[in-house]
């Protein structure tokens, strides 16, 4: 993985989509600094009764177009310039999606791993005691990433709603169906990043069905969107996770894969695999889609070089450098962005966020319907603008999108002294 600083990344992004646009350098500098980050010391008692202090962000990038949105990921390699950047990434997320929200991220340098499940909660209600007076249905609304979930929302609600003496679901979002949660939220990042794969390649002439594809990452939105394109039709030949890759000519069985993998902690060592690759293999065979659902940087610019696929569909945030981003411009594939492509959690976080809200629940049919609905009308903006412009790349074209509604947001609230 390259050590490019994700922050940077972030701000290059946004600078190379600046120059399509009609922006001052006070409007820019706006557009790429956060409003505000927490940075917080967690004092935590753990099992044996000793005390372990773990560091922690909020990052509160833009609310120009609604309450700040984003995940809590909990890795140890959590970083303030990282938890900016996704925080960031979020606020594009949002306004490229077209949904009233605006961007944050938070996280905790942990290794979940090395912990039990008791110092994990107290772990979680300590950085939610920390969060309390800055998140709210209105102000900041967290949602689960790498490593976090529903168990971890629930513990994040019920602190904030104790703390706070009331019954506030809407307060966070990727909870458990019994606490609030919505229908197609688990799903919903992987199933984004197909069907903008599946709009991408009607867009190019080609089919999908038949057609070979790599996943780098096997969490829950690479095998989830393993399984939704496998049922399309494609051909699954390769997939990966932390431990290595495995190889199939003709196809893996997404749901035994990830039987597998739950019975032995990793995809490595499946019997149907003809033969196991690294991670930097898989993501240079010769495949008609590749999707990186992993860690940012996972693609730098000499990676790149040997990138074969035709497509890059990002199911990760950031996978792909700004200087790899321009070797595979310059080698015509086709990269649908990240701030599109694994939207999904998102929008359906804003779904659960709505129905929160009023105190009534769709059904899984609906959240899939209207997920499925706004990246195809998203898509066709990205299209539009990339064409009308003459964009260099998707990327480029969904960040001017972006960047057009936040500051359109920004000019109609106006400036306070």
């Amino acid at each position: 993985m390259s050590e490019v600083n994700p922050y940077q990344s972030l701000r290059t992004q946004i600078d190379e989509a600046a120059e399509y646009l009609p922006l001052s350098e006070g409007q820019l500098e706006r557009l790429k600094t956060p409003e505000r980050v927490l940075e917080t010391n967690l004092s935590v008692e753990m099992d044996d009764g000793s005390i372990e202090v773990f560091r922690a962000y909020r990052s509160q990038f833009n609310g120009d177009r609604g309450p700040y949105k984003g995940g809590i990921r909990y890795h140890p390699q959590v970083s303030r310039d990282e938890v900016k950047a996704l925080s960031g990434w979020m606020v594009y997320k949002t306004a490229t999606s077209n949904i009233p929200l605006g961007g944050g991220k938070g996280g905790i340098v942990i290794d979940p791993n090395a912990y039990s499940e008791d110092e994990l909660e107290r772990v979680t209600r300590a950085f939610a005691k920390e969060l309390t007076p800055l998140i709210g249905v209105d102000r900041d609304i967290p949602a689960p990433d790498v490593n976090t979930g529903q168990r971890e929302m629930n513990w994040i609600k019920d602190t904030y709603e104790t703390l706070e003496n009331t019954t506030e679901p809407g307060v966070i979002t990727g909870k458990d169906l019994s606490s609030g949660g919505s229908e197609g939220r688990v799903e919903a990042t992987g199933r984004s990043t197909v069907v903008a794969a599946r709009e991408a390649f009607e867009y190019l002439d080609k089919d999908l069905e038949h057609a070979t594809v790599a996943i780098q990452g096997y969490g829950n939105a690479g095998w989830i969107a393993a399984k939704l394109i496998y049922g399309m039709g494609a051909n699954v030949v390769a997939v990966s996770d932390s431990s290595g890759a495995i190889y199939n000519e003709t196809s893996l069985d997404p749901v035994a894969v990830k039987e597998y993998k739950r019975e032995t902690g990793s995809v490595a060592g499946y019997s149907e695999a003809e033969r196991e690759l690294t991670n930097e293999e898989l993501l240079t065979l010769d495949v008609d889609l590749l999707i990186p659902a992993a860690l940012e940087n996972a693609i730098d610019e000499s990676l790149a070089d040997d990138i074969s696929a035709d497509v890059i569909s990002e199911a990760a945030n950031g996978p792909i450098t700004p200087k790899a981003d321009d070797v595979l411009s310059e080698k015509e594939i086709l990269v649908i962005p990240d701030i599109l492509a694994n939207a999904g959690g998102v929008i359906v976080s804003y779904f659960e966020w709505v129905q929160n809200r009023q105190r009534f629940y769709w059904s899984k049919e609906r959240v899939n319907e209207e997920l499925d609905a706004m990246i195809v009308e998203q898509f066709q903006n990205l299209v539009d603008a990339y064409e009308a412009q003459d964009l260099p790349s998707f990327r480029t074209a969904a960040y001017v999108v972006a960047l057009q509604r936040v500051m359109n947001a920004s000019e109609q609230n106006g400036t306070w002294p």
